[in-house]
């Protein structure tokens, strides 16, 4: 089954990392979050993606164009231009990098990428969150319900602390960053059938897909959601890309699934 991953927005509101790169390609433990996010489908044997490029698009591929270099041992003859791989650490990932176009909108991403999806069975993500959704289970979860599209729904925390007082100010309860208030939103991770393209007729460029054929899927009752109990972050800021890199550096990434 393939992975189709959105890779091609402005990323304005990380403007401090993206500037000089495409926000899926801003490190976390000097990986990528796209590898990061490539390694949770690995480590359920999905290793077929296909990256819907856009700004600043070339970086990835130019990654991606190096990536055995870049995880191996060499010896280069540098008059012969001979080189011998001593040792290789890389991943069985197969990259389809596809340019959706700078400013193309999500739907809009997803129309070009159609024939690069066939017509089966597909999941699709955004290139800057990560979560330990369990792939197997969603799809299976997807499998049962019959219907066109699984959106996988999270509870965000509460952005701020919480404090409670009396008239006298006095606190009677303090809670920092709580649970949300109980909303579900999309924390991406989806799965898909073809027929979802039929609600991405016509010119798609300026549309969200999770707008106007989001919308339209739901209408039709064929959106069910699969609800994620566990570990989801998006690296929207600054603040969220700091927060991963210390869940990272203090071996707390509940997203590293793999060994």
């Amino acid at each position: 089954m393939k992975v189709v991953i959105f890779a091609g927005g402005l990323g304005t509101r990380l403007a401090e990392e993206t500037t000089t790169r495409p926000k899926p390609m801003v490190e976390i433990g000097g990986k990528p979050i796209l590898w990061h996010i490539m390694k949770i489908y690995s480590h359920y044997g999905f290793n077929d993606f296909v990256i819907c490029l856009g700004y600043k698009g070339y970086i990835i591929k130019e990654y991606f164009l190096n990536y055995f270099l870049y995880n191996s041992d060499l010896t280069i003859e540098v008059s012969s231009n001979q080189i011998d791989v001593h040792f290789a650490n890389t991943e069985s990932f197969k990259v389809t990098l596809i340019d959706t176009g700078l400013e193309t909108n999500t739907a809009g991403r997803l129309k070009r990428v159609q024939k690069y999806v066939g017509n089966e069975t597909f999941m699709l993500t955004y290139g800057d969150g990560v979560a330990n959704v369990n792939i197997p289970k969603l799809i299976q979860f997807h499998k049962n319900h019959g219907r066109a599209v699984t959106l996988t729904s999270v509870q965000a925390p509460g952005r701020f602390g919480n404090i409670e007082t009396d008239k006298q100010g006095k606190v009677l309860h303090f809670e920092e960053k709580p649970e949300g208030d109980g909303a579900w939103i999309n924390g991406g991770f989806f799965v898909l059938e073809p027929s979802i393209f039929k609600y991405l007729q016509g010119d798609m460029d300026d549309i969200q897909w999770e707008k106007k054929p989001l919308v339209a899927i739901a209408q039709d009752n064929e959106l069910m959601t699969y609800r994620h109990h566990g570990f989801w972050k998006c690296m929207d800021a600054i603040r969220d890309k700091i927060e991963l890199e210390a869940l990272w550096q203090s071996n707390k990434a509940l997203w590293k699934l793999w060994q």
